[in-house]
């Protein structure tokens, strides 16, 4: 995988892990993230807020990315290889399925906004 791909879904990563965390979780619970990544030849500081268990999903993941076998990588839900274990899978699936609908919503709500401001 490229140093470009590997931030791409690093970036994707903690952005869907983020909306779901401070929508579903206690704010108390939720405390700075902070990790130094490493790929090939690159150095990549990932900063985010998370409480402990979406922490343990975007450490458990990352992980996955590292160990990916494909130089060219596939989406994860495409793989016939896949690397993730079943409850963590569906936890990552959850929170993906989530935030993406949170998005659309936005993205739908902005253009809404935009086309009335004219």
């Amino acid at each position: 995988m490229t140093q470009d791909k590997f931030k791409s879904e690093v970036e994707t990563l903690k952005n869907f892990v983020q909306i779901y965390c401070h929508d579903k979780h206690s704010k108390e619970d939720i405390s700075l993230y902070k990790k130094t990544l490493e790929y090939k030849d690159i150095s990549y500081e990932l900063e985010t807020t998370l409480c402990t268990k979406c922490s343990d999903i975007v450490d458990y993941s990352i992980q996955r990315l590292y160990e990916c076998p494909y130089e060219v990588k596939p989406r994860c839900r495409k793989c016939s290889n896949s690397c993730y274990d079943k409850p963590q899978w569906k936890a990552l699936a959850k929170i993906m399925m989530y935030s993406a609908v949170v998005l659309g919503l936005l993205k739908m709500k902005n253009k809404i906004k935009n086309k009335f401001k004219r």
